[in-house]
C-alpha cells in the first residue's frame, strides 16, 4: 500500500484531478468518498492542519468550500445539507498530514438519524437527549 505522506499526496496532485483552484489551496473529489461528491479543499502550502492556515489561505479556503458546495447542488438536487469538518492530528484521524478540509454532501435518509451529526465522531457521543 502507497504512504501517502511519502511523498505527501497533496503536494503531488495532478492538476486534472483539481476541480477548482486559486493562489493559495484547490479543490478535489475525496478518493474514499462518504457521499457522492464528498470534496477535500487543501492549501497549496504544505501544513500540518488548520490551525497553521495564516489569514489568506483560510479566507482561500473559505472562498472554494463556498464555490464547490454551489457547484455540488448545481449538479445534484438531491442534497439537502453538509457537514464541513478536517481532522487536527492522528488522535482526531489525520492521515494525511497536510491540511485538508471535507466538505460531505448530505442527502434525506442517507443515515437513519443523522442528529448530532460531526458529533458522530464519537458513536456514543451522536444522539443525545436536549436538556429541557
Amino acid at each position: 500500500m502507497r504512504d501517502p505522506n511519502n511523498p505527501c499526496l497533496f503536494c503531488n496532485i495532478n492538476s486534472q484531478d483539481l476541480v477548482f483552484d486559486n493562489n493559495f489551496a484547490f479543490v478535489s473529489f475525496d478518493s474514499y468518498p462518504v457521499s457522492k461528491y464528498h470534496s477535500l479543499i487543501v492549501p497549496k502550502r504544505h501544513i500540518l492542519d488548520y490551525f497553521e492556515l495564516n489569514n489568506d489561505e483560510l479566507l482561500a479556503c473559505n472562498d472554494l468550500i463556498k464555490k464547490i458546495k454551489k457547484k455540488i447542488q448545481n449538479e445534484d438536487k438531491t442534497v439537502d445539507g453538509f457537514n464541513i469538518g478536517t481532522n487536527s492530528g492522528v488522535a482526531a484521524g489525520q492521515s494525511i498530514m497536510h491540511c485538508h478540509i471535507h466538505l460531505i454532501p448530505r442527502r434525506k435518509g442517507d443515515v437513519d438519524n443523522p442528529q448530532g451529526g460531526v458529533r458522530g465522531v464519537i458513536p456514543s457521543k451522536q444522539h443525545y437527549i436536549r436538556k429541557k
